[in-house]
């Protein structure tokens, strides 16, 4: 492919729109061309911003417009359909967490790098943080995993989702605290741990009862390639505390907090803050602030012909663990 500009689009104009928007604007490689939403509005305030033209509709947007690559931030249910969409017109895919909501959906998602190449934003993968443990576990100096433990501590008040028109629905958003807020968590498990089989899982709607039907409480026990995990993910705190994940070695324990890494050998314990050189996201900090990174990679894997590492394959364990956590939890087992 030419390494000239890939013109692209973003569907779904909400609040992590606003984040793949300042990132494709300062993006050397794209051509931030056009924006679609139901609500015009957001549309036409992110065109305003950033250039380009606002439409109402995917469909509208399409008709008009030549795309190399479609980025889809909407609510969950409309990943698959909008991804097929874009894939049968020779678009690449580029859509935020979760890319399906079932395990009907993931085998039609699958299907779609038959077509175009494909790309979750699974940032936290490029967090400085998860680089450098990632680093220090490749040199062999922790020795060998043991196990590991996790823990999402996060805030979601009603309006959070009264207001959306979509969220706090298991057929629009599929699930709560795991699907949409702790995905990033289970996925840094997966990469530093290998593939899981779920041991037991619970849900529960601890405060919200009667205005959501998804959980806000998760708990799961894994047992991974690399030793047993245990999981825990709540939107019921009282604020969003940064994530917790801890990894327990032969020779030393690491631990990720927000941005900040402990390790913990016989000898002492060493803290790395890496906040200062992980960037800022143009959303909520505790998001992780990597999406430049994993968007520009996204970008440069296209143009070259590269594998980009959160393709299809690349994300695989991460999709199917997760359907097998809730269907643990929802008894489906």
């Amino acid at each position: 492919m030419s390494k000239g500009k890939l013109r692209c689009a973003i569907v779904g104009c909400g609040g992590i729109a606003q984040v793949h928007a300042g990132v494709l604007s300062r993006l050397e490689s794209a051509e931030l061309a056009a924006f679609a939403d139901i609500r015009p509005e957001r549309a036409q305030a992110l065109a305003e911003k950033h250039g380009g033209r606002a439409y109402q509709t995917l469909d509208a947007l399409l008709a008009e417009e030549r795309l190399d690559v479609l980025h889809i931030c909407t609510p969950h249910s409309l990943h698959l359909p909008m991804a097929q969409t874009a894939a049968e017109r020779g678009i690449h895919i580029f859509t935020e967490k979760p890319p399906v909501i079932s395990h009907a959906q993931w085998e039609e998602f699958q299907q779609l790098e038959e077509q175009v190449r494909v790309g979750v934003c699974f940032q936290n993968r490029y967090n400085p943080s998860t680089a450098f443990c990632r680093e220090l576990l490749a040199s062999g100096e922790a020795g060998r995993l043991l196990g590991a433990r996790a823990f999402v501590t996060w805030r979601r008040e009603a309006p959070y989702y009264t207001e959306s028109g979509w969220r706090g629905s298991l057929s629009t958003e599929g699930g709560g605290a795991l699907i949409n807020q702790a995905i990033h968590t289970l996925d840094l498990m997966v990469e530093f741990m290998g593939p899981g089989r779920v041991l037991g899982a619970s849900l529960a709607n601890r405060h919200l009862p009667g205005v959501i039907e998804v959980e806000d409480t998760l708990e799961a026990a894994v047992e991974f390639a690399a030793g047993r995990g245990l999981f825990y993910a709540t939107t019921a705190h009282c604020v969003d505390a940064p994530v917790l994940l801890e990894l327990v070695c032969e020779r030393l324990t690491l631990r990720i907090e927000g941005e900040e890494v402990t390790v913990r050998r016989s000898d002492g314990v060493e803290r790395r803050d890496f906040s200062q050189s992980a960037g800022q996201a143009a959303g909520k900090s505790y998001w992780g602030a990597s999406h430049g990174r994993c968007i520009e990679d996204f970008y440069r894997c296209v143009q070259s012909g590269e594998r980009f590492p959160n393709d299809t394959a690349g994300v695989a364990h991460t999709v199917e663990l997760m359907l097998e956590i809730y269907d643990r939890a929802r008894g489906k087992q």
